[in-house]
């Protein structure tokens, strides 16, 4: 209350335009920002063949995404900001959520992983914690609390137990326990709809929760691309398209398209992710 929160900390050094933004968009659909990305798949192709010529190690798309997301927050960690009740808020820890179904059918379950890292990690340690949570969650037996509070809200008045978590969220009183659980309180929330043969999507940040950035990535396919500007050469290439929707209120678009860079240059060279980030730079006061 009155600004605390056991998620995030007040960022009270801001300049005056980005202050007053929140009140000016009180919402975070208010504030959306979509812009999409075109990932030329030959860098991520070399390195998922060379780690598993060399090391027997199976990675996918998904893995080095999210790894270059977890570094890409923890050097530019104004992404891993929010806004809640007109305030603006550096999160403590870079936390990633995703949906998992655990078959590949109509029928089949749906569940939602949400992961936190400290930001040093490199992109094995990233696949580690990724697969360990995948297979944990993907069994058809397999029940996580997430899940389980999902379940609760379903026999319980749903309007008004959700109406109370959201006015207790607004105040900042919602309980840790529920912070920790809810995919919706995340730095980054990931859809991937190539997993499911989809093109990627804008898709919306939910104004519940205090995620400032979805990520939505699609089925890769072979398009034109130019592979010599001088001689005008024009060749083909795969690539795979990314729908991201980020809360403008939480840095400016210089700052932003910095980030989405850095991001797109990790993606294209996964190499650069192998070495452990030495300290993730903080946020300022």
């Amino acid at each position: 209350m009155f600004g605390h929160r056991s998620d995030g900390k007040l960022v009270k050094t801001i300049d005056p335009l980005m202050k007053l933004t929140p009140h000016i968009m009180p919402d975070r659909n208010d504030a959306q920002v979509m812009s999409m990305y075109e990932i030329n798949c030959q860098g991520m192709d070399e390195y998922i063949f060379k780690q598993r010529k060399e090391n027997q190690l199976r990675f996918t798309y998904m893995h080095i995404l999210i790894a270059a997301m977890v570094r890409t927050v923890a050097i530019h960690p104004k992404l891993n900001r929010f806004v809640i009740n007109r305030r603006i808020y550096k999160r403590n820890t870079i936390q990633i959520s995703f949906v998992v179904k655990k078959a590949l059918n109509d029928t089949a379950e749906e569940t939602t992983i949400k992961m936190t890292f400290d930001g040093t990690e490199d992109i094995f340690k990233v696949k580690e914690k990724m697969d360990k949570e995948i297979e944990a969650n993907t069994k058809s037996t397999s029940y996580n609390d997430t899940d389980a509070l999902a379940k609760w809200l379903t026999v319980v008045p749903m309007r008004f137990v959700v109406g109370i978590l959201k006015f207790l969220d607004k105040i900042g009183m919602l309980p840790k326990s529920v912070l920790t659980l809810s995919p919706f309180h995340t730095s980054v929330f990931l859809t991937n709809l190539k997993s499911i043969k989809m093109n990627y999507a804008y898709h919306h940040i939910y104004n519940f929760g205090s995620t400032s950035i979805f990520v939505a990535m699609g089925k890769e396919k072979y398009e034109p691309v130019v592979l010599d500007h001088e001689e005008e050469k024009i060749g083909s290439a795969k690539i795979m398209k990314a729908g991201v929707v980020i809360d403008e209120r939480i840095c400016d678009g210089l700052y932003y398209g910095n980030s989405m860079r850095d991001f797109m240059k990790f993606v294209a060279n996964p190499e650069k992710l192998e070495v452990p980030l030495e300290k993730k730079v903080e946020d300022q006061k």
